[in-house]
């Protein structure tokens, strides 16, 4: 099945690595899923404050 997401490395300190995987283990997520849980309940917590997140190359083209 094909997906629009993107691959990235992302380097953790071993104690932050296992403390997001204890997180992932209580959630019943795996760890990458809660990683992307995590950050977008992130954005939308600062969007609802701050407004829609345009990434810069949607802003050269309005």
């Amino acid at each position: 099945m094909a997906t629009n997401k993107k691959v990235f490395t992302l380097r953790l300190e071993d104690e932050v690595f296992d403390k997001i995987g204890a997180l992932a283990t209580a959630e019943h997520r795996s760890l990458t899923n809660y990683i992307e849980y995590v950050l977008l309940k992130h954005i939308n917590e600062v969007e609802q404050e701050q407004g829609v997140i345009k990434p810069d190359f949607e802003k050269d083209n309005d």
